[in-house]
This record gives C-alpha cells, structure tokens and sequence, in this order.
C-alpha cells in the first residue's frame, strides 16, 4: 500500500511539475511576442483605390465575428462552450459575408471589425486578403487589436494562435490611414492574451477642399462599462477637433453600447431574461446625430445557439455623423444572424449644401 501511495503521490507531482512548465511556457512565449502597440501610429492603405471623393457617401459596417458565429454557434465567453466553430460552418459563414460584399456594388466604404487575418479559430483563412479580391478597385487598410501567438483557455479547446482586428475598404485613396490605441489596462497577464483595443481612423480629400474622416471602431466589451467610458472621450475629442476643422466625419463599428435613448430591452420576448445594457450618454455630442435601425436588431447573446424565439438581442451596432453631414437613408440588414452574431448595417448620408 505505501509503494502504491509513493507511486501515485510521485505521479501526481510529475504531472504537477508538466503543467507547470507548459503553463510557464506559454506565459514566457506570450511575453516575448506579446503586441504593444504604441499610441498612434500611421498605417499604408493597400490596394487599387484612386478615386476622390465626391459629396453623396454610402457605409456598411459588420463585426463578421471571425465567420465563426453562425445561428448553430453559441461561444464560451458568453456562458456557451464553443471556441473554434467547426470547418465546415467557418467557410459557411464565410461564403455569406462574401455573398454580400458582391451583392454590394454600390457601397463605398466597408468598416469591419473582428477580421482574422491568421488564426486557428478561423481556420487560418485570411479574411482581409479574401475580401480584398472581391473588391479589386478598393484600397483596404487593417491593423490587429488581437495578436497573441498562443492562447490556452478554454482548456479543452484552446483558442490557439490568433491575428484579427479592424479593416476598412474603400473606393477612394486615403491620405492618412492612423491607428488609435483605446485605454484598456487590464492586468498584465490578462492583458497578453486580451484584446487590445483601438480606432482605425482615415482621410478622404473632397474636391471642396475639406476632408471626409472615416473612424471604424470596437469598443471593449466584458468591461462593466470601466474602460469605454475612456474611450469614448477619446473618440470625442478626436471627432470634435475635426468637425471644428470643417471637415466631414463618420464613425461606424460595434460599440458594444447601445445608441443614447435606446432601450437594451426593445427586442425582449417572453421568457426571455432582461439584460442591463448600457447606453452612450445623452450629452455624449449633442449637435450630432447618431444612426441605426430601431426595428432590427444587429447583435445577439451567444449563450446558446440562435432561437428568434429565445435569443436576447439589442442593437450595438451604428454610426455617429457629424452636424455638417445629412443622413439620407439607415437600415440594418436582417440576415436572422446566420452567419455572425452582428447584422450589417447600411447607412447613406450626403454633405449639406
């Protein structure tokens, strides 16, 4: 009995002492390689866009979710167990998020947001490069907010080596491409496999003489509210001082908030449990106009897999447009979130005369 008890005691503390070492590994690794970004810094926008600008805009901005999030998907951050969605709906949702950029032809800026470029979860396609064949005529512009070459949890499936973040097309040729980065100081450790959140802002020269400023972001998400409250003053005196300037500007993303003035709960049915989402302040910038479709939701909860029946949804997913812009014409575009828990958004607006 006490060899049996020696043999088991020594086996335990060799695994113990194995694990122990694969997780100091994978500590130092993410150390050693881990993405810090600086403040601002000036991006190339690729491509082939040379057009200029003239004074009638149309957006589109969808969080694509890495493809990974069709209506069968629920993932482990929102209370669900799924990390790395199955090949076979990965290249499903795919196909839908191109189907739509083709059918798109009329669309002039596409603002994206959780967009792999590297990464196991997604099966190591290349979705920046996948979508810019589909746009031959557009410039394109990514920058990561997720570079972490190994990420353990979820224990059974680890998410594993990921780049992804925010790409913007174009039809027109930027003057400025710049990353902005967004507060969000987790602690250290956390903060190697986190996100590391930011804006991607662009210039558009107008034949006025002014500037079209196109802002695509994602704001934290799983932060009790902590870290947006910092970015979006950020983002408000950025927006300021360009209106103040002349210049035309256009936020799009996933906000992860809802618009002022909107209630989280619109979309709430029977049986379903209320979610406290927050809401942008009503002050936030009081002469511009923010823009969404109240009659559609753009996100929905991933806690199980989609049921219109069952499934929580709100809307954070929209854009903010300056006073000197007119909004001529929003809506989301309801897919019943087939193949991202986001919806796109479409949005039309024009300079006023």
């Amino acid at each position: 009995m006490k060899n049996i008890a020696f043999f088991i005691a020594k086996l335990c503390l060799v695994l113990l002492t194995f694990v122990g070492l694969v997780l100091s590994a994978i500590v130092l690794n993410a150390f050693l390689t881990n993405y810090t970004p600086k403040e601002k810094e000036k991006l190339l926008q690729k491509g082939n866009a040379k057009k200029q600008a003239g004074d009638v805009f149309t957006f589109l901005t969808w969080n694509i979710g890495f493809s990974g999030f069709g209506t069968e998907s629920d993932f482990f951050l929102d209370n669900g167990k799924m990390s790395t969605p199955r090949k076979e709906w990965s290249a499903k949702n795919f196909k839908g998020i191109s189907d739509l950029v083709q059918r798109s032809p009329q669309i002039d800026f596409f603002l994206f947001q959780e967009i792999d470029t590297h990464a196991k979860r997604s099966w190591y396609t290349n979705h920046v490069e996948k979508i810019g064949e589909l746009l031959p005529n557009f410039g394109s512009t990514f920058t990561p907010n997720l570079k972490v070459k190994y990420i353990p949890h979820p224990l059974l499936d680890p998410v594993g080596d990921v780049e992804s973040g925010l790409a913007s097309f174009s039809r027109y040729k930027a003057t400025e491409s710049t990353r902005y980065r967004l507060f969000g100081e987790y602690n250290f450790i956390y903060a190697m496999f986190f996100l590391k959140r930011c804006m991607l802002l662009e210039r558009f020269e107008l034949e006025n003489g002014k500037e079209l400023v196109v802002i695509n972001t994602h704001k934290s998400a799983y932060d009790g509210g902590k870290f947006k409250k910092v970015q979006m003053k950020l983002l408000k005196s950025i927006a300021q001082k360009e209106y103040k300037k002349g210049n035309y500007v256009v936020v799009g993303g996933d906000w992860n908030q809802c618009p002022p003035n909107f209630d989280g709960n619109t979309f709430l049915r029977a049986g379903m449990k209320a979610s406290k989402e927050e809401n942008i302040e009503n002050d936030f910038l009081t002469d511009w106009e923010w823009v969404f479709d109240p009659s559609v939701p753009t996100n929905r909860k991933l806690d199980k897999p989609y049921n219109p029946a069952k499934t929580f949804t709100t809307i954070l997913d929209f854009y903010l447009i300056s006073p000197n812009l007119e909004l001529v014409t929003a809506r989301t575009i309801d897919q019943q979130f087939a193949f991202s828990d986001h919806q796109p958004v479409y949005m039309r607006v024009k300079i006023k005369e």
